[in-house]
């Protein structure tokens, strides 16, 4: 399975990494309901998906980040992909907290120091980007130059959109809210009347959010 031809939206529908629940929805960490959850965390599951993805991420830092000199993954669900980027680029790794640790060295930025490093911070999922920016805004503090974030998947929500680019961070993903919904109602995993509900829910999410809790 090369990186080209890899599906990343179909492959999360067909391992099960996506739940649709209009009628109970989840709740985020930022506190927000969102009737749709991904699980990007299942597609450590599987070897050759797993790999698809690694060469998928690869080929994307070497095509608009050729300069990078770190690879760092957000804790802690951007670390094994952090770590297998950085091993087939043959590249310096680290990992970042959202928030310093409270005991020990107190770091928040752990490995190699990213003081005049260039980095390609490698993200799981992007949902409000709330976390993202606070592992963004830490490796600045040492001094690193953050190239992008790049994410597996995003929501593309206009309040993510708009604090990453209120914060001058570049970002992309190799999956989309509006790619996954799309090949859902293909595969028939929702119907067209769900996707207009999701729809609702994305053009948005805080009034949907509050509405629901009403």
């Amino acid at each position: 399975m090369t990186s080209d031809l890899f599906d990343l939206p179909s492959t999360l529908l067909e391992v099960g990494a996506v739940r649709f629940s209009p009628e109970a929805p989840f709740t985020w960490a930022s506190g927000l309901k969102s009737p749709v959850y991904c699980d990007n965390r299942q597609l450590l599951g599987f070897p050759a998906v797993r790999a698809a993805v690694a060469a998928a991420l690869c080929d994307s830092v070497k095509k608009n980040n050729k300069s990078a000199t770190l690879i760092a993954g957000t804790s802690t669900a951007g670390i094994p992909w952090a770590s297998m980027v950085a091993d087939r680029l043959g590249l310096p790794l680290a990992y970042v907290r959202p928030e310093p640790k409270k005991h020990g060295m107190g770091r928040q930025v752990e490995g190699p120091l990213a003081d005049k490093h260039s980095v390609v911070l490698i993200e799981d999922l992007i949902s409000t980007g709330g976390s993202s920016l606070k592992c963004v805004e830490a490796l600045r503090d040492e001094g690193a130059d953050v190239l992008e974030v790049l994410a597996l998947f995003s929501y593309g929500l206009t309040r993510a959109e708009a604090a990453f680019a209120g914060k001058n961070v570049p970002c992309q993903a190799l999956a989309t809210f509006s790619d996954l919904v799309k090949r859902a109602v293909e595969t028939g995993s929702i119907t067209l009347v769900g996707r207009e509900s999701l729809a609702v829910w994305r053009e948005d999410p805080q009034a949907w959010s509050d509405g629901f809790a009403q």
